[in-house]
């Protein structure tokens, strides 16, 4: 496939995420409040950053969160590499769970991670979620 995962800045992970997921937001719209403290991941095809994904820990457990890839891209194996490494990553970081804000169209993708649903889900942005969560 010749991919590549490795850590990113986050100014890579905000172009990716105001392309992918908010293209007609103002470009601030895109960034965390937590950014500078996030582990930033994108998976290279080739040299194209094709998807990316970002890690906030605390204490232990961690959220992943504006997890992204290009339309063009996608339904490739690339999103589910990234995750995958991901949740590889929080076991090597002796986390106790992983988390996420799932969109309620997406959950059947994450269960294939065994990701479980909450009993708790939220709307925003005329979106709904329900949070997910995986005990590694």
């Amino acid at each position: 496939m010749g991919i590549t995962i490795k850590r990113i800045d986050k100014e890579k992970a905000w172009e990716v995420r105001h392309k992918v997921m908010w293209p007609d937001k103002d470009y601030d719209y895109i960034k965390l409040e937590d950014d500078d403290v996030g582990l930033h991941f994108g998976l290279y095809k080739e040299d194209m950053l094709t998807s990316i994904i970002s890690l906030f820990i605390k204490n232990d457990e961690a959220q992943f969160r504006k997890f992204a890839t290009f339309q063009q891209q996608q339904g490739r194996g690339y999103g589910s590499a990234l995750l995958d490494f991901v949740i590889k990553e929080a076991k090597n970081h002796e986390l106790k769970r992983i988390w996420c804000n799932a969109r309620k169209n997406k959950v059947d993708f994450y269960k294939k991670f065994g990701l479980q649903e909450t009993k708790q889900s939220f709307s925003k942005g005329g979106k709904s979620y329900v949070i997910m969560e995986k005990y590694v």
